[in-house]
């Protein structure tokens, strides 16, 4: 029984890193933008849920809310700040790290230090039972989330026109100008998606991962394993991705706490020594 349980934290685990992930892969594997901003936009959204959340007594509201808001903060990121950095990877890598220093220092003063909770809806209290086995609802349900999620982006990605066109600006942005299209426009509205999906992360992460100052560093670091392991802009090497590290991390603090990390990025390291580009990774 011990075993099962586990296997369905790192289930549920993976699907958090995959929501999350998901829009580190579009704004980092598609856009080829270097966004370390996106941790703290996790917190940040996961905040605005909770304040959210607790004066509207809904948890929807709460994460509708919040992805809408991190939406609006990857418009000013991108048309404020990175626009002036394009194709510059070391100032991406600056300038969004200086803006995560600052979103860390706003969060601080707004919400303080102490450890925060979003509360979960009534519906999804308590827990649900499969024969001998009793596991929270509420995980579950970020299960099925980041399922659904999957679903609805690669859906969005292989069988809309809107997805044929970004992957067509990703490759040959010049040609796809040439026909009419804005491709700045585009890739304007796929950065604030994969902002969107780091502040509906922060809100599902935040009702049993907790907030804290530092969870938006610890939430970047998996987001960029999950990325380097599955292969920068695709979407099923994120789903991979986020499957290995949910297992490595769920049974690496069990088996080997002292080597927990290693546990989880030894594997990494090991996998780009063969395949550098990742899982599903192309040139």
């Amino acid at each position: 029984m011990g075993t099962w349980l586990q296997v369905l934290n790192s289930l549920s685990f993976a699907a958090l890193l995959f929501v999350v992930a998901s829009g580190f892969t579009l704004i980092f594997g598609l856009l080829r933008v270097v966004n370390l901003a996106h941790g703290a936009l996790y917190l940040v959204g996961g905040y605005v849920g909770m304040t959210v959340a607790v004066a509207t007594h809904s948890f929807a509201a709460g994460a509708l809310v919040a992805a809408a808001a991190i939406a609006l903060a990857g418009l000013l990121l991108d048309r404020g700040l990175l626009n002036f950095v394009k194709d510059q990877e070391l100032k991406q890598v600056l300038l969004t790290l200086g803006v995560a220093l600052v979103l860390n220092d706003v969060a601080l003063v707004i919400w303080g230090g102490d450890s925060r909770t979003i509360p979960i809806p009534e519906f999804l209290q308590g827990a649900a039972h499969f024969g001998t086995i009793y596991y929270p609802k509420y995980r579950l349900a970020v299960l099925a989330a980041g399922i659904v999620i999957f679903l609805l982006l690669w859906l969005l990605h292989h069988r809309t026109r809107l997805g044929a066109t970004i992957r067509a600006g990703v490759d040959d942005a010049e040609m796809v100008q040439a026909i009419g299209i804005d491709i700045g426009k585009l890739f304007l509205l796929t950065f604030m998606l994969g902002s969107a999906l780091a502040g509906l992360g922060g809100v599902l992460g935040g009702a049993f991962l907790t907030l804290y100052p530092g969870a938006d560093s610890e939430i970047l670091v998996y987001g960029l394993a999950v990325v380097i392991i599955g292969g920068r802009g695709s979407l099923e090497g994120a789903a991979i991705g986020s499957l290995i590290l949910g297992f490595l991390a769920t049974f690496g603090q069990i088996w080997f706490p002292e080597l927990a990390y290693f546990v989880i990025f030894g594997p990494m390291a090991l996998l780009l020594a063969f395949r550098p580009l990742g899982l599903f990774g192309r040139a």
